[in-house]
């Protein structure tokens, strides 16, 4: 009997990525990669590693159902700077997430994991109302957990991968590092997830156990560890061997992530434990920061 058959969208992305090598390591499941071009480099080296490979775009909800036909579970991610989503259509990305629902509802879908982040705006009281890529995740989620499909939902931290996806690491004319973190106290944690080792594992075990009752319409934080900016920079600073100094400027220059910044500075991510206790349960392990620095972090940067 062939394993059952998960969609993964995002698939060539971070988030999606992380699932696909975790399905595949493990073999309960077959991967079945859902990207919108099936031809590039990324998409057929998933498909030479042994994962399905299907076309669909999640702006279009028969392409996503012809893609999903025949799959028992779906990991679905948005991405909130699609060029059609950000700046000028922020809740373009609920249209998407709703398009992912309702084709797995419509196809009979038996799981769906749903990678979220808190709804700033409710968590607030309306003081931060203008963290789109966050509140639009949430939305999501509660039309998920609304549509009567079993799910749960995995949230993630700040990425680890943000050192050289987005520039947060950063040599000086010296040959020193900062770590500029725009409207963030030194005092204040940061959740940090690092996607390519914990994500994958979290939603592997979920898909493992969705037959359990208390994981349906349950959301879990996946976090790697919980610590100040300052004490990361310290981190960060034994395995490269030279200093490594976090700095808060007073803005990114991008209204969005300035409030997030705020935000998690001042209110944070998520209460849960670290390492979260109900995924420890299922089997998961995390990995460190320590193990992180040493063998995601050394190599790019020295």
């Amino acid at each position: 009997m062939s394993p059952p058959v998960i969609a993964v969208f995002g698939a060539t992305g971070t988030q999606g990525s992380a699932v696909v090598d975790a399905l595949l390591s493990d073999g309960t499941f077959t991967p079945r990669a859902i990207t919108r071009n099936p031809a590039s480099d990324k998409a057929l080296a998933l498909k030479a590693r042994g994962a399905e490979v299907a076309q669909a775009d999640i702006w279009d909800k028969e392409s996503i159902i012809k893609a999903i036909t025949g799959c028992e579970g779906v990991f679905g991610v948005t991405d909130f700077f699609d060029p059609k989503i950000y700046p000028n259509n922020l809740k373009g990305e609920i249209e998407q997430g709703k398009n992912l629902v309702d084709a797995s509802k419509e196809v009979g879908i038996k799981f769906f994991v749903w990678s979220s982040l808190p709804g700033c705006a409710k968590i607030s009281k309306g003081k931060y109302r203008n963290i789109a890529h966050f509140d639009n995740k949430a939305a999501i989620e509660e039309y998920l957990t609304s549509s009567g499909i079993p799910n749960a939902t995995v949230q993630t931290g700040w990425f680890t991968e943000n050192l050289w996806k987005f520039g947060a690491l950063v040599t000086t004319p010296s040959g020193t590092f900062e770590l500029p973190i725009p409207k963030y106290s030194a005092s204040s944690d940061q959740s940090f997830t690092w996607v390519a080792r914990d994500l994958g594992p979290c939603v592997l075990a979920l898909f493992k156990h969705r037959d359990r009752e208390e994981i349906n319409n349950r959301a879990f934080p996946v976090i790697t560890a919980k610590m100040t900016y300052p004490e990361f920079a310290k981190i960060l600073e034994k395995s490269l061997g030279k200093n490594v100094k976090f700095v808060s400027p007073s803005t990114s220059g991008i209204e969005e992530f300035d409030e997030m910044y705020e935000y998690q500075s001042t209110i944070g991510f998520y209460e849960t434990p670290v390492p979260n206790p109900d995924l420890v349960a299922l089997g998961v392990t995390f990995g460190t920061l320590e193990e992180f620095a040493e063998t995601e972090v050394k190599s790019r940067f020295t």
